[in-house]
């Protein structure tokens, strides 16, 4: 996923080139320390199961599992070590975790990047317009985890719906559900074996309780703008704070990464600083205020109300990072 989906105008290309290179280093400290985080907080979840304290540490465990994607996402991108082949295999593994094959995401997600917010070719975006009932079941997880294994089961069994797949791919993802469906299947089987909950304790009911925490930041970056194929029209950045930006692998600067796919999470900050200097600022709100705005709005009425082709969630108070259009 290499190519740069932008108008080049806005950023010299000798800064571009250096903005663009990869860092081991880089990657397998961002990596590194998360997977820290999970580990550290899948021991005090461990240790204090059967305690009231284990409460915090079940909430924290499923948050860090959770914002993972953050990984799998710069994973698919190949943007996290400058090296490739770790890429892959972290990307793999990370998948297997999500339910989220890694093959199957880096198809999705390239036309995602391609063709953001078209319907009809966006396969990551592409849905049934919300109603306020929809999207606060999506926001709950609930049908988000069925889509996730529904789909799993549907391509293990070699069943490929999803149009932006093409016909020589169907064969890498069907194989890639397979070799996920027997690596769940021999967990399971482990566990009857052994009577053993740690699947359960330090993995599937932690990430599945907290998605609610992640789809915070997965409604923001789309939801409410404009379909039009243009970067700054319907990408939205998230105004946030450095732990939650380490959490998210730097994707708040989410316009900046659209503008730019190439650019590695780590980059993505100065690449924000050089688009607001030449010109280009991004649509920015933070997560509580925009969760508002979109219970708002689609309280009054359904998203297929609204304007394909405008901005309908906006600061109320003229809170963003630019003056928007009245929805």
């Amino acid at each position: 996923m290499q190519t740069s989906f932008s108008r080049r105008d806005l950023i010299k290309p000798d800064r571009l080139r250096a903005l663009m290179q990869r860092s081991d280093l880089r990657g397998l400290a961002q990596l590194g320390s998360h997977l820290a985080a999970i580990a550290l907080a899948g021991t005090l979840l461990w240790q204090l199961w059967g305690t009231w304290w284990a409460l915090p540490a079940f909430l924290l465990h499923g948050v860090l599992i959770n914002f993972l994607y953050a990984a799998q996402h710069e994973l698919s991108h190949s943007t996290v070590f400058r090296t490739k082949w770790p890429n892959m295999v972290f990307g793999r593994a990370i998948g297997f975790v999500m339910i989220f094959g890694r093959d199957f995401d880096w198809i999705q997600h390239s036309a995602h990047h391609q063709y953001t917010q078209n319907w009809e070719k966006d396969g990551e975006l592409a849905r049934v317009p919300y109603t306020l009932r929809s999207y606060l079941m999506w926001m709950t997880g609930i049908t988000y985890w069925i889509s996730r294994a529904t789909r799993m089961i549907r391509l293990s069994r070699g069943i490929v719906l999803e149009p932006y797949i093409r016909p020589d791919q169907h064969a890498q993802v069907v194989r890639e559900a397979r070799w996920h469906v027997a690596g769940y299947a021999a967990i399971l089987l482990v566990s009857l074996a052994f009577q053993s909950w740690a699947a359960v304790i330090l993995w599937l009911a932690p990430m599945l309780a907290m998605k609610p925490v992640h789809q915070l930041q997965n409604t923001i970056e789309h939801l409410g703008l404009s379909h039009e194929s243009d970067i700054f029209r319907n990408t939205r950045s998230t105004r946030t704070n450095a732990l939650l930006r380490w959490l998210c692998w730097q994707m708040p600067y989410h316009t900046a990464h659209h503008a730019f796919p190439s650019v590695p999470f780590w980059q993505l900050k100065h690449l924000d600083a050089e688009l607001k200097g030449n010109g280009a600022v991004p649509y920015a709100m933070g997560w509580i205020e925009f969760q508002i705005e979109v219970l708002r709005k689609l309280w009054a009425k359904s998203e297929a109300d609204y304007p394909y082709d405008q901005v309908w969630i906006v600061p109320r108070k003229g809170g963003g990072s630019r003056k928007l259009e009245a929805a």
